[in-house]
C-alpha cells in the first residue's frame, strides 16, 4: 500500500485531532438539551452503554478501514470489494452537506462571543436577539466569513503542521475551560420571589439520577434513538472523517488504545457538557428552562447569564470562546475530509484543493444564511418536523445518509468482508484488542438492525405509536 505524503507524527497527534473532530457542537449543544429532554440520567445511561457498544464498533471500523487501505472514504470501500465503491460516495456526500451549514452556526457562536467581548451582553438575553441577528441580511454572512477563513486556514497547513498542531494547543485548552464552567455551575443558587432556593447540586441529581418514574417502553425507545444519533454526531463516524484521519496514521500506532482514548475524550467532554449547562439552567430558569431543547445555547443560557450579574459576563465569554474552539476543531475536520477527497479525485495539491473546497464552502454558507430571510420556505420533512434550508441539509446528512451508510458498512464487513479484516488490523503489531468478541459480535448481528430501525424512523417510513 502507498505511503501517504502526509500525516500524523504519532498517536498522540492522531487522539487529539479525532478527538478535535468529534468534540464538537454536538457534544456542547445537542448532548445537553437531549439529555434534558430525554430525563436526564435515563439519557445518559443509554448513552454511555451505547458508547461502549456502538460507538467504539463504529469508531474502530472507520480507524482501521482508514489505515489498512491508507486512502479516504472516497476509495477505500471500492479496495475492499470493486461493487461496494458507491459507498465511497455516499459517505462523500455527508462532508459535502455539513460544510454547507457548519461554518454558519460557527459564525452565529461568534456573534454571541462577540455579544461578550465588546458589551455586558446583556442584549443577548433580550427575547428576539437571536432571531433578529440570523434573519438579518449581512451580519450572520460576516461572521460566517470569518469562522469559515480560519477553518480554511488551518487546513491550508496541512496535517502535521496545520491540523495537528491546532489540535494540541486547542484541544487542552478547551478541556479546560469545560471543566472550570462545570465546576462553577455546581456552586450555583437562586432564590425566586415565593422563596424557592434551587440549587446547582439539585440540578446535578437531575442531570445524573435516571428516573423510571412512568417509562413505557415507547418512550424508552424514544431515548435510545436519541442517544443512538448523538452518536453520529458525538464520533463522527459515518461521514468519512474518521477513514481519513485513519489513513494519516502510523502502522505502528496501537489502534485499540487510540480509539478507547477518542471514545474517553469525546464522552467526557459529552458528559461535563450536560454537567455544566443542564444545573445552570435548572438553578435560573428550573425545569421549564431544561425543556427549551435546541434554543437551550442561544437562547436559555444567555438568560442565566444575565441573571448571575456581573460575573455573567465573564461566564458568557469562557462559554462561547469554548464552544468557538469546539465548532472549530469539527469544521477543521470536515473541510479536511473533503480536501483529501478532491486531492484524489482531481490530484491536485492541498493548497489548490483547499483555495476550492473554500470557494463552495462560501457559496453555499451564503445560501444557508438567506435561507432565514430572501430564501426563506418551510418544509414538512419525512420525520414530521418543520425545516428551512439548514434543517433540510442536516436532516439529509444526519437523518437519511449517516444510519444508511452505517447500515452498509456493517453489512460489508459484517457479512462480506468479514469482521476479522478489521480486528487483525488493530492487532497487526502485536497488539491486545479486548473487545474483538465484542466488536465481531456487534457488527454482524446487532448494528445493521438497530441501524435498520434508526434509518426507518428518522425517515418517516416507521412510526412508534405506544
Amino acid at each position: 500500500m502507498k505511503k501517504k505524503e502526509h500525516g500524523f507524527s504519532g498517536s498522540i497527534g492522531f487522539v487529539l485531532a479525532a478527538a478535535g473532530s468529534a468534540v464538537g457542537v454536538g457534544n456542547i449543544w445537542r448532548f445537553p438539551y437531549l439529555c434534558a429532554k430525554d430525563g436526564g440520567g435515563l439519557f445518559l445511561l443509554v448513552y454511555l452503554v451505547l458508547v461502549l457498544t456502538f460507538g467504539f464498533v463504529l469508531l474502530t471500523t472507520d480507524v482501521a478501514i482508514g489505515r489498512k487501505t491508507k486512502l479516504n472514504a472516497l476509495n477505500a470501500y471500492g479496495t475492499l470489494r470493486k461493487k461496494w465503491k458507491f459507498l465511497g460516495y455516499l459517505t462523500f456526500l455527508v462532508p459535502t452537506l455539513i460544510m454547507t451549514y457548519y461554518s454558519v452556526i460557527g459564525g452565529w457562536i461568534l456573534k454571541y462571543l462577540s455579544a461578550y467581548v465588546v458589551s455586558s451582553g446583556n442584549e443577548a438575553a433580550q427575547d428576539g436577539y437571536f432571531t433578529s441577528f440570523i434573519t438579518a441580511p449581512v451580519a450572520p454572512i460576516v461572521f460566517m466569513l470569518i469562522f469559515l477563513a480560519f477553518t480554511a486556514w488551518v487546513v491550508y497547513c496541512g496535517v502535521e503542521k496545520g491540523i495537528e498542531r491546532f489540535s494540541r494547543i486547542i484541544m487542552p485548552g478547551l478541556l479546560l475551560l469545560i471543566i472550570g464552567i462545570s465546576i462553577f455551575s455546581l456552586t450555583l443558587s437562586h432564590t425566586d420571589s415565593d422563596g424557592t432556593v434551587r440549587t446547582g447540586l439539585q440540578g446535578l441529581a437531575i442531570y445524573l439520577l435516571p428516573d423510571f418514574h412512568g417509562l413505557t417502553f415507547g418512550r424508552f425507545l424514544n431515548v435510545l434513538l436519541d442517544a443512538m444519533s448523538q452518536l453520529f454526531f458525538s464520533l463522527s463516524v459515518s461521514m468519512g472523517i474518521m477513514i481519513t484521519y485513519g489513513s494519516y496514521v502510523k502502522d505502528d500506532v496501537n489502534l485499540s488504545q487510540a480509539t478507547n482514548q477518542i471514545e474517553l475524550f469525546d464522552t467526557g467532554v459529552a458528559f461535563l457538557s450536560g454537567m455544566m449547562i443542564i444545573p445552570a439552567v435548572f438553578v435560573f430558569l428550573g425545569t421549564e428552562g431544561m425543556a427549551s431543547g435546541p434554543s437551550l445555547t442561544f437562547i436559555s443560557l444567555p438568560k442565566v447569564f444575565e441573571a448571575m450579574g456581573g460575573l455573567g459576563r465573564i461566564i458568557g465569554i469562557a462559554f462561547f470562546l469554548m464552544l468557538a474552539f469546539a465548532a472549530l476543531t469539527s469544521c477543521v475536520s470536515v473541510m479536511e475530509t473533503l480536501v483529501a477527497n478532491c486531492m484524489e479525485i482531481f490530484h491536485k495539491t492541498r493548497q489548490q484543493m483547499c483555495i476550492m473546497v473554500g470557494i463552495y464552502s462560501l457559496v453555499t454558507a451564503i445560501l444557508i444564511c438567506l435561507g432565514y430571510n430572501v430564501l426563506y420556505f418551510d418544509l414538512t420533512l419525512p420525520n414530521g418536523t418543520s425545516a428551512q434550508l439548514l434543517d433540510l441539509m442536516d436532516y439529509i446528512s444526519n437523518s437519511f445518509l449517516m444510519p444508511f451508510i452505517s447500515l452498509l458498512t456493517s453489512i460489508l464487513i459484517g457479512w462480506i468482508v468479514g469482521p476479522k479484516w478489521i480486528t487483525d488490523e488493530v492487532v497487526k503489531n502485536g497488539e491486545s484488542f479486548p473487545r474483538a468478541g465484542l466488536y465481531s459480535f456487534m457488527i454482524r448481528y446487532i448494528v445493521p438492525v438497530i441501524m435498520l430501525v434508526l434509518f426507518l424512523v428518522s425517515t418517516g417510513f416507521m412510526k412508534l405509536n405506544f
